[in-house]
């Protein structure tokens, strides 16, 4: 059995990543301090440092949490929703979801870390970032793939130009709707991926497709 410090030595941590990544996604990661977090918790900046032995080892940690509630929050429920054209719809879908149930205050937490690292110099910190984002895209395509391989998009689709053409329209989407808040923008991308799936879709792709408003 777990000794009792052990336990309540994880719950400490989980709570004080759970927090750190809704601070990078408004501040970004370069934002996060152990004062910062010390504050935001009410903790002694000597408790909090115990967890994390360097900035560079919380950002790290930081990302990974944001990593998982992506994936618990988008990529999960839209792989419970079937596969090919379903699932990259669910998939455009769950991240729309995502941003309008703000997962993340800041928006997209991993469009955030884009934005801040990507013309920074290499560094752990910005090779994991990339990393995930690798993972995303990935998980696109493969949908765009098997969607192929089903007979659901035309044979002569391209998987990762579609990812990626799905991927700018959803970041789009989290980049207007948080500037303007105004959530006219996440129907605008919503009408867009639709589109861009009908311009490669097979009859029997068309017919899974939802609605178009």
């Amino acid at each position: 059995m777990p000794r009792r410090s052990t336990i309540h030595g994880t719950k400490t941590r989980d709570a004080i990543l759970r927090t750190a990544a809704d601070v990078a996604s408004v501040d970004g990661l370069d934002g996060l301090s152990i004062g910062r977090l010390a504050t935001e918790l009410a903790m002694s900046k000597s408790g909090l440092f115990a967890h994390f032995g360097s900035k560079e080892e919380l950002q790290l940690a930081t990302i990974e949490e944001a990593r998982q509630r992506y994936v618990r929050e988008v990529i999960t429920p839209a792989h419970a929703s079937g596969s090919g054209v379903t699932r990259l719809s669910a998939l455009c879908e769950s991240f729309l979801s995502y941003i309008e149930r703000a997962v993340f205050p800041g928006g997209c937490f991993f469009a955030s870390a884009m934005a801040e690292f990507d013309s920074k110099a290499p560094s752990p910190v910005r090779d994991r970032i990339a990393q995930c984002q690798d993972q995303w895209m990935n998980t696109l395509e493969r949908a765009a793939q098997d969607a192929r391989a089903q007979g659901e998009l035309r044979p002569g689709s391209d998987p990762r130009q579609l990812a990626f053409e799905l991927e700018a329209a959803l970041l789009s989407a989290n980049w207007y709707f948080h500037l303007y808040t105004d959530a006219t923008y996440l129907n605008r991308a919503r009408t867009a991926v639709r589109a861009r799936l009908a311009s490669e879709a097979t009859p029997t792709g068309l017919r899974l497709l939802p609605p178009a408003d």
